[in-house]
C-alpha cells in the first residue's frame, strides 16, 4: 500500500495543495538595505511568516541566484550585498506579488 503526502492545513496531496501560494499573496515584504560594519552593505527581507512559507528554501535560492552568503535570524532574512532590486526580481519569480513588496 501506498501512503500520499497530504497537506495538514487542507488535506490535499502536497501536488495538490495552495497553502503556499495563497499565503505568498498575502504577504507584506519590505526589502532594505544597511550599512553594517567596516562599510558593507546587508541586504535585510523583512515580512515573511515562516509558518506559511519554506523560508530555509527561499534562502537557499536567493543566496544561489545573488552568488551572495546569507542567514535567517530575528524572523528576517539577511544577505551580504546591495540586492534590494534584484531581490524583488527574485521574489516575484517564485510567485510573491510584485505589489506587496516595498523596496526601501
Amino acid at each position: 500500500m501506498v501512503k500520499i503526502a497530504t497537506c495538514p492545513k487542507c488535506g490535499l496531496p502536497k501536488e495538490l495543495c495552495v497553502c503556499e501560494t495563497i499565503a505568498k499573496e498575502v504577504q507584506k515584504i519590505k526589502v532594505a538595505v544597511v550599512q553594517k560594519r567596516y562599510g558593507k552593505h546587508m541586504t535585510i527581507i523583512k515580512g515573511i511568516d515562516e509558518s506559511t512559507i519554506d523560508v530555509r528554501d527561499l534562502i537557499k535560492k536567493l543566496k544561489s541566484r545573488l552568488a551572495c552568503g546569507g542567514t535567517y535570524k530575528n524572523k528576517e532574512i539577511e544577505l551580504q550585498g546591495d540586492h534590494k532590486q534584484r531581490v524583488r526580481d527574485i521574489l516575484v519569480k517564485e510567485g510573491f506579488p510584485k505589489e506587496m513588496i516595498e523596496v526601501e
